[in-house]
């Protein structure tokens, strides 16, 4: 996926300038997809390049103007192009997967204390989403359209971490 698509799915939630998209990726497409604010602004200035996005000038009071980005008729079709496209379903990359198999040429208590630290974080995301579905999803059985796709995402980010966090407990009780 290229960070264009993740900005287009978010201005088809909702427009935006560069900086309150940045915001707003921080805190739901970027728990999935990372990229600097520097990135998004870069990004944004090609998808206008390419028609994708249109930006609109609005003036503020007491700041600079800022440009508010809406997703054009050509962005929306590059989205129904690219959500009909094959997804590669590739294989895991996981470095820390690959120092586990590697156990007997290292220190097993410094593995022991960096898979820690893996559940540790996976938990602590794991514990974030569930706030999020607590109080985003209060009635998950009566979502439709984006609001369901939102959450169908959060409860599969929800099932990584479980899967992580008890996969990394399982490897050190295993040590």
């Amino acid at each position: 996926m290229a960070l264009e698509h993740a900005l287009l799915v978010s201005l088809s939630e909702q427009s935006g300038s560069g900086y309150e998209l940045a915001r707003r990726f921080d805190k739901s497409i970027g728990y999935f997809w990372s990229a600097t604010h520097q990135q998004i602004y870069r990004v944004l200035k090609r998808m206008a390049a390419a028609g994708w996005v249109d930006g609109e000038v609005v003036g503020q009071d007491g700041r600079p103007d800022k440009r508010v980005y809406r997703v054009s008729d050509a962005g929306r079709a590059e989205l129904r192009r690219w959500i009909a496209e094959p997804t590669d379903a590739g294989h895991l990359r996981n470095e820390l997967a690959v120092k586990i198999r590697a156990a007997a040429h290292g220190d097993l208590d410094e593995l022991r204390t960096e898979v820690a630290r893996h559940r540790d974080a996976h938990a602590g995301r794991l514990d974030l989403y569930r706030l999020i579905e607590k109080r985003d999803f209060p009635a998950p059985q009566q979502l439709a359209g984006t609001d369901l796709h939102q959450y169908l995402v959060l409860r599969g980010g929800i099932r990584v971490e479980e899967g992580f966090t008890a996969w990394c407990q399982e490897v050190l009780d295993a040590l």
